[in-house]
């Protein structure tokens, strides 16, 4: 299901790496709207002064906040690298999904919260973990393999519970508030289902070319320098804030 085999990049490899990961950081430091878990200024305020059930605005915005979510998009983008099998793919985006919408409920329902910078922090380690895993660093330093299923579940759970910080810091209203939240959570849902399909067909098209094995090692290494850059930028905000 994983292939473990990743040749280093050649002359061409490292090339393209270097110019992908220039490309890469003036996207992500372009503006912080588009970082993690922040929500657009417009959204923040329907969202702060919207009052009873509204089903299908907070799918809307549930849709919205995944499709242009660069913590979620590189994660299922690392997850997927290598599983071929849409049976395979079902499962761990399932498995994501599952831990996603179970702590983000639980998260808003019970008003349990903690440092949105610490939480955002350890979901750009969830990116740099599974680069790492596709690259086989875990067996040729430790010599095991950690359960991928069980590390898709967790990182779920980080990655629900730093939507359901950044919900609680906008104090939503009580009213219709869980059936909001429900049609929150669905929209995330259609969102991951659409950018899912995006990604697997460019990877289909990608794996059918002689140039997916070749530059697979540079596309995980710069998978990994994402995972790093939003690491950096989370522990940044901590310490200045």
């Amino acid at each position: 299901m994983f292939i473990r085999t990743i040749a280093p990049p050649g002359a061409t490899s490292r090339k393209l790496l270097l110019a992908a990961s220039l490309v890469l950081l003036v996207l992500l430091t372009a503006g912080t709207e588009a970082w993690a878990h922040n929500v657009a200024e417009g959204d923040k305020g329907y969202i702060q002064e919207s009052s009873g059930i509204l089903f299908w605005p907070f799918v809307y915005l549930g849709a919205k906040h995944m499709v242009t979510g660069y913590d979620h998009l590189l994660f299922l983008f690392g997850v997927i690298f290598f599983l071929y099998r849409m049976k395979d793919i079902g499962l761990y985006v399932t498995l994501f999904a599952i831990g996603h919408s179970t702590t983000m409920l639980f998260g808003v329902l019970t008003g349990i919260s903690a440092n949105a910078y610490v939480i955002d922090a350890i979901i750009g380690l969830s990116v740099v973990y599974k680069a790492l895993d596709n690259l086989g660093a875990y067996q040729r330093w430790f010599g095991f393999q950690p359960n991928t299923k069980a590390a898709t579940l967790i990182f779920g759970f980080f990655h629900g519970f730093g939507l359901a910080t950044k919900i609680i810091e906008f104090e939503i209203a009580n009213e219709g508030l869980i059936p909001n939240l429900l049609a929150f959570n669905l929209g995330v849902e259609i969102g991951q289902l659409l950018a899912l399909g995006a990604i697997l067909i460019l990877m289909g098209y990608w794996r059918r070319t002689p140039s997916f094995m070749r530059h697979a090692f540079a596309a995980n290494v710069l998978l990994m320098t994402a995972g790093f850059v939003l690491v950096g930028y989370q522990l940044a905000g901590l310490a200045i804030s």
